[in-house]
């Protein structure tokens, strides 16, 4: 089972036909706030349930539902293919993040939210050593998570020479690289997003075509994956005109 927490997550997840098998509603919930959801609930015969504040408390991961949990069927990851249909629907160049070994959930919804916010194609991710998809990552992600293509992948490396063989230059966050405003992102772009702690992986950089970092000046030198995702995300929807 997958844990929805949130007004504006549940609300996504209905829009976009998410297989939810019922909705928690906390009785003290103010009930004019939840119209929207009780609406598109009812379209959608979904089960709506009355319970106590406690009942939600127990069952949230991340103790901020708003009086409002979906209980809803595991996340479907999507496949790199669908990522690149996906930039070929929009009539753009894919541009795909690809994180190695993020492990905070709210890292992880963040760059989702960011990603999707600014018109990236899709997030890949690592099956193993990483953050999942899960509710805290749906809350993070302000309900991103619904409409940006996610692909799970066994290994990284792998993955970076199959989109290199299909057109794509990967360019790796890295303080050793150039300037990020020094590069021209004007064809297939994957960009690789390092851990919290200790960055890209080594082979995971060897595999890059190009390191690129952001110009720092103040007397604190590194931002969290997330807030570094996001700065370098827009740069290269810049160049491409959003």
């Amino acid at each position: 089972m997958r844990v929805i927490e949130g007004r504006n997550p549940v609300i996504e997840a209905l829009k976009n036909d998410v297989q939810i098998d019922k909705i928690l509603i906390s009785k003290e919930t103010v009930q004019g706030g939840i119209t929207e959801i009780l609406n598109l609930a009812k379209e959608r015969h979904i089960l709506v349930k009355y319970v106590d504040k406690k009942a939600l408390d127990k069952i949230s991961e991340n103790g901020r539902h708003q009086g409002i949990i979906a209980e809803a069927m595991e996340y479907e990851y999507k496949e790199i293919d669908d990522v690149i249909k996906y930039a070929s629907r929009k009539g753009e160049k894919p541009f795909v993040i690809i994180l190695d070994e993020i492990t905070d959930v709210h890292n992880l919804g963040a760059i989702i939210r960011s990603a999707e916010c600014l018109g990236a194609h899709g997030v890949i991710i690592p099956k193993r050593r990483a953050a999942q998809v899960n509710g805290i990552v749906a809350k993070s992600s302000a309900g991103a998570v619904e409409y940006l293509p996610v692909a799970r992948v066994t290994n990284i490396n792998q993955t970076i020479k199959e989109l290199k063989a299909q057109g794509f230059w990967i360019y790796g966050a890295d303080m050793a690289g150039k300037n990020v405003y020094e590069e021209k992102f004007d064809g297939a772009v994957g960009l690789v997003i390092g851990s919290e702690g200790s960055g890209i992986a080594r082979l995971v950089k060897e595999n890059c075509d190009s390191l690129i970092k952001i110009p720092m000046k103040g007397n604190v030198n590194s931002l969290n994956a997330s807030c570094a995702a996001s700065i370098i995300i827009y740069e290269v929807m810049k160049q491409r005109g959003i």
